[in-house]
């Protein structure tokens, strides 16, 4: 018996009937308070949001169920105090005092038994129940939230909490029990009542070993509340479940509630399971419990919700859950419990190491020095020039890799148990791709005996068989069956085709049948319960992937300076096209590389560095053709005026020399520059790069030598629409006052489409205006085409030829060398001529026969493959849709660019068009997540610059599109 409420004794609460009416004569009596009540949703208690004359909000009025004494809400008071004391930066629900000073109001006559209440405090920012998706940051700040809390009350003691709630999860298989006949589904009536006694069983053989404490029970999307914003989780309210039960139940009631939302899978809990951990670590049972935990409690929801709905037909809140509710259960049912609890353990450091397999050899006369093992993996050599043109990796390339080592002498090949196979993941795919394996696949030169490792029970399948014994389940796939039954050790038990694959898989006996591939998120799970195979056949089973991971050892070695993507970044080993891979088997689609033009791991690109290297590398002090030949195939693609070309090693160098051919030739040292610009990282370029998303301090840190104008931004600068040709005119009256101060510059540089602001289109006529004044003045136009040129804007070559305008000095990188470090600066003889007034220039592997011979093959596959074409058509289509998209979802405030070069703002009200970057660099971690990576740009770091390599498809253009509006749907 309990000294509080017995949901097993009294299982029907429907919530209490109280008008707004009446909570607003409550409100007023007893807190002085003239304010308006609006109901909100509750499943058994009723609650107003009070709202004052001013229409702020007051507080929230809670009235209790008749059901629950006056004991236990003492209770959730106290503990709401113990939790505000011990975390004092968490905002926590603690009720306001009424005129009689007390936490509590207890009156008659509002129901038919005595009625309790409660003032608490409005925590600002709102809860997470309707946040669409969970970010894993959010999930992490939800777990550690919940171990916060776990910690705070784990000596917290009351007579309030002696109380048996429908949400305590020490009765929940018998709370299923008792309410599942309220579910009208029959078949999913059946599989919550059978996922719940499974569920029970196993949290019944470890409930002796689970501790309990005051737990709060309920700290899930409805009752934690993030701060304004995109803030982070930080206030709790509502207590009305707080009881002392196991003290793991508050993560699993906690992360139950993130499978409700979209975009989630059963793995998306994690961040929360480890920051759980952090604060209040699980136990080993506890960690086993926890799963099994968080299945029943969304088969409770369920049923209760179903018993709910009949007890109090009117109650909206009630309706409104069920979808979030079954979603929870179909989500926390997708996956065996076991595979969960292996993933889990893993997570936490409590995974046991491999089991080993031995026995007798599985295949008969099989020379363990004549077994190659075949790597499939993403850094495996075996796939150079493997790929395909216009195609993806074929499905059966393995099999080249198979017929290789038999050629090779090898009597058999093996693939590698648990190690991801790149050749088995989809490339354009919002989910995980499953290609973990959980066996091992074999191909034998010649016909093999496969024999019993073994006595145990052989049974026939569809394509193969599998040996039972009492402890070991070995299935072998694509085999002909000779033996049935009881067999011996060594029996012959099928026979393997020479020329042909075959797969073998291993497990304990009572494991669930694993899938032959498994996703990398659920692959510690299945593999925890499974054999690697490789021992029967007398090699080492694989070695576990090593624990330290590779940023640690970055940032022990690399300077810190030299940022990478994304906080938690994929190791990324391999690209081909427009995509890249990770070591893990994801997939991704590569929307920010403008530097690999032509698309990653070309086959020319690498042909022609192999043979090039075979045949001499060094400077270009010396006579030989490709450096000539590769300078007047750059230059044709210019204006006649500009002839001559000096190569460099990058686009930095490249501006930087523009800047010194600049100051040499007019004998001055003022330049204008640009703000909002981004041109390198050398002296020169940094000092003319005004970006302060690549340098805060980049407008108060210039020498005195830089003089900046305004960005000529159209879509958020200070002239915009009919005003728009003034930014022209105000650059023109800078560069003639300083003419009048007798600083006449030496040249104006700037990027010929805006490119570190997103690709925005300069307005027409801007350049023309600005190229005559710095000319009148006798300054040289410097057009840095780094990010632009080379045929990304589809229309043009050049970008500055979108200006109908000729510079004196062009700078271009990235798109030159498909990644190797080339670029080129060209300009007229005259000022080449005057540069050599300082000495003679030269660039160790600018101007190298490799740099050269890469530089002369990209040239040859922009023409071959019509990549300027394809810039034209693919991004055309591209930004079609990206304007659509922005019809469907506010946050885009435009679409910048053409081509192959676009740009994507977000703002947070068109109107004010108040810039979004955290909401950009969350919905960049989201869609890395879906499988494409793409990154913010611009000042405000609100702009998705979108700059594919331009061998990118329509199928590509698409995908990015459509996970885009998914994120853009869902949340982030």
């Amino acid at each position: 018996m309990t000294a509080g409420f017995n949901f097993l004794e009294q299982p029907e609460l429907p919530a209490p009937r109280v008008s707004e009416a009446q909570a607003e004569d409550l409100l007023a009596t007893h807190y002085g308070l003239s304010a308006r009540a609006e109901s909100l949703g509750s499943q058994q208690d009723k609650n107003f949001l009070a709202h004052g004359v001013d229409g702020a909000v007051l507080g929230v009025l809670k009235i209790a169920n008749p059901a629950f004494t006056v004991v236990e809400l003492e209770a959730q008071d106290a503990a709401a105090e113990v939790i505000a004391a011990a975390e004092p930066d968490l905002r926590v629900a603690v009720p306001v005092r009424n005129g009689a000073g007390e936490r509590g109001t207890t009156v008659s006559g509002l129901l038919d038994r005595p009625a309790h209440f409660r003032l608490l405090p409005y925590l600002d920012g709102g809860t997470l129940v309707d946040a669409g998706y969970l970010s894993p940051r959010v999930v992490s700040g939800m777990g550690a939230l919940a171990g916060r809390v776990s910690r705070a009350l784990r000596d917290f003691a009351h007579p309030g909490l002696d109380r048996a709630l429908q949400w305590d999860l020490r009765y929940g298989a018998d709370v299923v029990s008792t309410l599942a006949t309220h579910v009208a589904d029959e078949p999913l009536r059946e599989r919550l009542t059978r996922a719940a006694a499974d569920a029970g069983a196993r949290i019944a053989e470890l409930a002796d070993q689970l501790p309990c404490q005051a737990v709060h029970l309920d700290l899930t999307d409805a009752n934690v509340v993030a701060s304004p914003g995109m803030g982070h989780p930080d206030g709790i309210i509502d207590f009305g479940d707080l009881s002392d039960t196991w003290a793991v139940s508050e993560l699993a009631v906690t992360l139950s509630s993130v499978l409700g939302h979209p975009g989630t899978s059963p793995t998306s809990i994690i961040p929360g399971v480890t920051a759980f951990h952090a604060i209040r670590p699980l136990t080993p049972a506890e960690a086993d419990a926890l799963w099994p935990l968080l299945v029943l409690r969304t088969a409770v929801l369920i049923t209760s919700g179903a018993q709910q709905a009949v007890l109090d037909p009117d109650n909206d809140y009630v309706t409104d859950q069920s979808g979030a509710e079954r979603r929870m259960f179909e989500e926390a049912t997708s996956v065996p419990i076991e595979v969960m609890t292996g993933v889990i353990r893993d997570a936490l450091g409590l995974a046991e190491p491999p089991r080993p397999l031995t026995g007798a050899p599985l295949i008969a006369g099989l020379d363990t020095a004549a077994v190659a093992v075949v790597d499939l993996s993403t850094t495996s050599d075996s796939f150079d020039g493997a790929f395909v043109p216009g195609g993806w990796l074929p499905l059966r390339v393995e099999d080249e890799f198979a017929r290789a080592a038999v050629r090779d002498g090898a009597a058999l090949a093996v693939t590698r148990f648990g190690q991801p196979r790149l050749t088995r993941a989809p490339a354009l795919s919002q989910s995980s791709p499953a290609v973990v394996p959980t066996g091992i696949a074999l191909w034998a030169a010649d016909d093999a005996t496969i024999t019993a490792p073994w006595p145990g029970e052989v049974e026939q399948v569809p394509g193969g068989l599998v040996l039972r014994t009492a402890d070991v389940e070995v299935s072998v796939a694509g085999v002909a069956v000779t033996a049935t039954g009881a067999v011996a050790v060594g029996a012959a038990l099928a026979t393997a085709t020479g020329g042909h694959w075959f797969a073998v898989a291993a497990k304990p006996a009572a494991a669930p049948p694993a899938p032959a591939f498994t996703t990398t998120e659920l692959a510690p799970g299945w593999l925890a319960l499974a054999h690697d195979p490789a021992p029967l056949l007398g090699l080492a089973a694989a070695e576990p992937a090593p624990t330290r991971e590779l940023l640690a050892r970055r940032d022990e070695s690399f300077a810190a300076v030299q940022e990478h993507y994304y906080a938690d970044p994929p190791q990324i080993e391999r690209g081909w096209r427009n995509y890249l891979m990770s070591t893990r088997g994801r997939v991704y689609l590569d929307m920010v590389n403008n530097v690999a033009v032509l698309g990653h791991a070309h086959p020319r690109i690498a042909d022609a560095a192999s043979r090039q290297l075979r045949r001499l590398n060094t400077n270009s002090r010396f006579n030989y053709e490709a450096v000539v030949e590769y300078s007047e195939r750059v230059a044709a693609t210019l204006p006649d005026s500009l002839d001559t070309v000096f190569l460099v090693n990058s686009g930095s160098e490249a501006s930087d020399l523009a800047i010194r051919l600049a100051t040499a030739a007019t004998g001055r040292r003022d330049v204008v520059a640009m703000r909002e610009a981004y041109h390198g990282w050398t002296y020169g370029t940094d000092a003319v790069s005004t970006s302060t998303a690549d340098n805060p301090n980049a407008l108060t840190t210039r020498p005195d030598w830089v003089h900046t104008v305004e960005s000529p931004n159209s879509f958020r600068g200070k002239y915009r629409g009919a005003d728009i040709g003034a930014y022209a005119v105000d650059a023109v009256r800078q560069i003639q006052e300083l003419v009048a101060d007798g600083r006449p510059p030496a040249g104006f540089i700037c990027e010929s489409v805006y490119g570190n602001a997103g690709g925005m289109t300069l307005p027409d006529g801007y350049l023309a205006d600005v190229y005559a004044a710095v000319r009148a003045a006798g300054g040289l136009a410097i057009a840095d085409e780094v990010q632009v040129g080379f045929g990304r804007l589809g229309h043009w070559f050049w970008g500055f030829h979108q200006q109908g305008v000729v510079p004196d000095i062009v700078s271009v990188a990235k798109s030159t060398g498909n990644g190797y470090p080339l670029g080129a600066v060209i300009t007229s003889r005259a000022v080449a001529d005057a540069f050599a007034a300082e000495g003679y220039f030269f660039s160790s592997t600018g101007g190298s026969p490799l740099s050269c011979a890469i530089g002369l093959t990209v040239l040859d596959v922009l023409a071959d493959e019509d990549l300027q074409g394809n810039a034209l058509r693919v991004g055309g289509h591209l930004k079609e849709r990206l304007v659509a998209l922005g019809d469907r979802h506010p946050i885009i405030g435009t679409v910048h660019g053409t081509g192959l070069y676009l740009g994507v703002e977000m703002v947070r009200d068109r109107d004010t068009l108040a810039p979004a970057p955290e909401e950009t660099a969350a919905i960049c971690d989201r869609m890395l997540d879906l499988g494409v990576v793409i990154q913010p740009t611009g000042d405000h770091q609100n702009i998705l610059k979108t700059k594919p390599p331009l061998c990118i498809d329509l199928a590509g253009a698409d995908f990015y599109v459509d996970t885009l509006d998914r994120v853009l749907t869902e949340g982030w």
